[in-house]
């Protein structure tokens, strides 16, 4: 791409433009030319409140963000794009959409943008360019953007460090796994919300996670256990109205936002090194590497990014 083509499809996208945005996100994640250009001449705005959906597969995310996203579009009147994180095809390396699909009552909605991300091979439960893709989002106007992750289980920790507030859903059946996974995601909360609870188990669920949060250490932040049932829309009003004063409490602590930018930044520092020393070139450099006499992988690593 030409700059003044660049320059254009800027304009395009600051002026709220949906068919530049979602072109600057192909560009963008494909890393196709013009795409480091285009992110270092965007201007997002600081303001615009990230909020992670994650938890385990089977908790109904999906459903928890096609219900929010229509809550606060029909209800605060606000622009919400969710960019919703799929597993990867084997076939295409794209996408395989199915966050899309169970999302389509939203489809000719103009205050809701909707985009699936492939992770393509990323662990954490997000896409390697969620960070730069959310920052597009935030340069194009929306008022929120909801971030559903794939659904792996416990590795989904990295939308912690890109979420302002970071909801972990569970469903009633999930109670006999809380002690084995609190290590993990149970620690990364926010908020918890207990999806499905209209399912026999959920208040024990609910007890069982108040009492897991009684052995955390205060924080400024209270963090409450919401049930909802997202299918019928029971409890989206008030799981919103939590993740709204989350917000304005995270926003008065400046250490917090400090570490977000801090764990942004150096993800974005380590792909831009990978690209650097070009991926392919690096792993058949480690492969030959590896089979001669003494190899030690971080000897290798550091002769490598030096």
């Amino acid at each position: 791409m030409t700059e003044q083509q660049i320059t254009s499809l800027l304009e395009q996208l600051h002026q709220g433009d949906r068919r530049a945005l979602a072109r600057c996100i192909s560009l963008v994640e494909n890393d196709s030319e013009g795409s480091d250009s285009i992110l270092r001449q965007i201007h997002p705005r600081k303001e615009i409140p990230v909020i992670g959906i994650t938890g385990p597969p089977g908790a109904g995310k999906s459903t928890l963000v096609s219900a929010l996203a229509g809550w606060i579009s029909e209800h605060q009147k606000l622009n919400v794009a969710i960019l919703a994180v799929d597993p990867t095809s084997p076939f295409t390396k794209g996408s395989l959409l199915g966050d899309r699909l169970r999302m389509t009552e939203h489809f000719n909605n103009p205050g809701i943008f909707i985009r699936s991300l492939a992770t393509r091979g990323a662990l954490g439960g997000l896409s390697a360019k969620t960070i730069e893709i959310t920052d597009l989002l935030k340069a194009a106007g929306f008022d929120m953007i909801l971030i559903e992750t794939v659904g792996v289980g416990q590795s989904e920790i990295e939308i912690a460090s890109l979420a302002d507030t970071t909801v972990v859903v569970f469903v009633p059946e999930s109670g006999d796994e809380i002690q084995t996974i609190k290590s993990g995601i149970m620690e990364i909360a926010d908020l918890f919300v207990v999806n499905k609870s209209d399912r026999e188990g959920a208040d024990k669920l609910v007890r069982s996670l108040q009492t897991t949060l009684h052995e955390r250490p205060y924080s400024g932040w209270t963090i409450p256990v919401l049930k909802t049932v997202a299918f019928s829309g029971v409890g989206i009003e008030e799981l919103f109205n939590q993740i709204n004063q989350h917000i304005q409490v995270s926003g008065k602590q400046s250490t917090h936002k400090e570490e977000l930018l801090y764990q942004r930044a150096l993800r974005v520092a380590s792909q831009q090194l990978l690209k650097k020393q070009r991926f392919e070139n690096f792993k058949a450099e480690l492969i030959e590497a590896s089979a001669l006499p003494g190899f030690n992988l971080y000897r290798f690593i550091a002769e490598k990014i030096s």
